[in-house]
């Protein structure tokens, strides 16, 4: 097995066992925690298949903007020590449920799918190249993305604001 295989390997299953921690984790600030190293990990593979710019948007926009904002929401309300209830066991047979026809309908598209070799040849990469990508809404362009991605961030701002002004009733 080749390192490539192993770090893949050892990101997915980063990414797998800290999803898990993740929604089955009744403390919300450990909750959040989990979410952080299930992006940094999903990021890593982005790095691994040569994806850089997908990887820092990764890294920037999720782990460093939302789980920072849904962190920073937590403090705010003082909602550190809050445990979520329980599930009820009839949600838990659901969401096994759905958990296993999930996994079935991914493993069936997968091995169903046949995978074809790219021999594509790279594309250059300059300052220019970049500069036009980044600025143009047709093919290889990323300025709907970025605008998509500022919407994502606004609703995030918001819903952090409306939580923390959340007034208790007592």
């Amino acid at each position: 097995m080749t390192g490539n295989q192993i770090m893949f390997i050892l990101f997915s299953l980063m990414i797998i066992v800290f999803s898990v921690l993740t929604v089955t984790s009744r403390k919300i600030l450990r909750a959040a925690t989990f979410l952080l190293f299930v992006l940094v990990a999903t990021s890593a593979l982005y790095f691994m298949l040569n994806y850089q710019f997908l990887a820092a948007v990764q890294l920037t926009l999720y782990a460093g903007g939302i789980v920072v904002l849904i962190i920073f929401s937590i403090l705010l309300t003082s909602h550190i020590g809050e445990k979520f209830e329980s599930p009820a066991l009839l949600k838990k047979v659901y969401a096994g449920i759905a958990v296993v026809a999930g996994t079935v309908l991914v493993i069936t598209t997968i091995l169903s799918y046949t995978f074809q070799n790219n021999n594509s040849v790279p594309r250059s990469v300059d300052m220019t190249t970049i500069g036009t990508d980044l600025m143009s809404y047709g093919d290889n362009g990323y300025a709907l993305p970025f605008e998509v991605i500022s919407i994502l961030l606004l609703a995030a701002m918001i819903a952090a604001i409306v939580v923390a002004k959340k007034i208790k009733t007592k």
